[in-house]
């Protein structure tokens, strides 16, 4: 063994996985089953002296450096190969001072640890919409989810973070204290140093009235019809996603919908995607808020995948007919897609408050391919591109960090937008080396 590994084995609080020890398979495993890459070591951190220490001997021995949350990205940047990963994983611990509803939470807990606490005590924020998602990741880069017309993007609802910088410092970002890293923290992504806790604002949320409305796929633009009448008209406690939904008896097409307020306004404003009459499914009530975040949770196995996505210019007559279209054609390899409205809160934050840049109301469109042979690989991007190509004319220039894969230097700038700039001076500061490039990359000599 290393000897430098060997030492840093034998100081970490949490852990050192090396390719032969038992586990080394699993603890590599991300979410994206398309992504097998063997790193040197994985760093199973449980606070920010391990981390610490991780970087320390990752630096001294030239090693690439993964962060990894929860794992849960499409690229797949959670690890990398020959490299150290730093795993967040078991820094889990959740504290709530209900006085001021401030949640604290260890960037290795995912959503379903996050809010089962939060819940706990009748709080929450906003957050993703599969529980295993992890936090950090989501959260840094901007954070799509139920509540976010209410009460804006995840990363709005930091307030504090925790950070080791590539320079293996602890520093405190918040908005007393290096108040620019607060301000990169919130879109951009891991590029500033690890994230060891998360401080959020919550707000008093305990049901909502949720669920899904879903037709046959062959009623696709119809649907879509509804659903654009729906959020046009959407106040800021209704958040919709529409795409194909897969029901038990088969592929189907909807819209699940979130309501944070009163549930008799709530149901006046969805009453469009009732209208259309004999749906194959019906699920919308009053549900606990637990039970809205597990809705669209993926199947508890690792598949396979492949997405593209962008910000849509305006969902148009001319893009209902594309989705319609594709909504209704077989393929060979199973495909998903979805928009999700983002407004309200969320599009009400100025471009230059934070570095998530994209405040113009609309919807995030994304187009995915699952399989389980590896010989599918190359049919399910192709089938992806192949539609992500029919929609680029009603595409915005604009693209969620969160659903970018390895797309080249221009999709990680129209990522970050108008924001590039500023961040790119911000990475000049905490990080000039590039240590943190296993991301959405901001590049300092850029």
């Amino acid at each position: 063994m290393n000897p430098a590994l060997a030492r840093l084995r034998s100081s970490l609080r949490g852990g050192l996985v090396l390719p032969n020890d038992d586990g080394y398979d699993e603890a590599r495993a991300v979410w994206n089953a398309a992504i097998d890459r063997r790193p040197a070591a994985i760093a199973r951190c449980a606070d920010a002296r391990d981390v610490q220490q991780a970087l320390e001997v990752a630096r001294a021995q030239n090693l690439l450096v993964a962060v990894r949350g929860g794992g849960h990205s499409f690229a797949g940047k959670a690890v990398c190969d020959s490299g150290l990963v730093i795993d967040a994983g078991p820094m889990k611990r959740v504290e709530i001072d209900r006085e001021r509803r401030v949640a604290r939470a260890g960037t290795g807990c995912t959503l379903g640890d996050f809010d089962a606490a939060t819940q706990a005590v009748g709080l929450a924020t906003t957050l993703g919409t599969a529980p295993p998602t992890g936090i950090s990741g989501l959260t840094l880069g901007g954070g799509i989810g139920w509540l976010m017309g209410s009460f804006g993007l995840a990363c709005d609802n930091v307030i504090g973070a925790e950070v080791v910088t590539a320079d293996g410092r602890v520093v405190r970002a918040s908005a007393e204290e290096n108040p620019d890293l607060l301000w990169g923290l919130r879109g951009g992504g891991g590029n500033f140093g690890v994230v060891t806790a998360l401080e959020y604002q919550l707000h008093p949320v305990t049901a909502v009235l949720g669920g899904a409305i879903t037709y046959p796929v062959d009623r696709a633009a119809d649907v879509l019809r509804a659903y654009r009448d729906v959020t046009d008209a959407a106040p800021d406690s209704l958040v919709a996603m529409s795409g194909m939904l897969p029901l038990a008896t088969g592929p189907a097409f909807g819209v699940a919908v979130c309501w944070n307020g009163d549930p008799a306004e709530g149901e006046r404003a969805i009453a469009p995607l009732r209208r259309l009459g004999n749906p194959l499914q019906d699920t919308v009530r009053r549900i606990p808020y637990l039970e809205i975040q597990s809705l669209l949770s993926p199947p508890p196995i690792r598949v396979s995948s492949y997405a593209r996505s962008n910000f849509l210019a305006e969902l148009s007559d001319g893009a209902i007919d594309v989705l319609a279209s594709r909504a209704a054609s077989a393929s060979p390899i199973m495909t998903l897609f979805f928009m999700e409205h983002v407004h309200g809160r969320a599009s009400a934050i100025g471009p230059n408050d934070s570095a998530f840049a994209y405040r113009t109301p609309g919807h995030n469109f994304a187009v995915l391919s699952m399989w389980f042979e590896p010989g599918q690989a190359d049919a399910a991007a192709a089938h992806v591109r192949s539609f992500f190509d029919d929609m680029r004319p009603f595409l915005a220039q604009d693209v969620y960090s969160n659903y970018l894969g390895d797309e080249g230097d221009a999709r990680v700038r129209a990522a970050y937008g108008v924001a590039w700039p500023r961040l790119v001076q911000l990475k000049r500061k905490y990080d000039p080396d590039n240590v943190f490039r296993m991301n959405q990359n901001i590049n300092p000599s850029a």
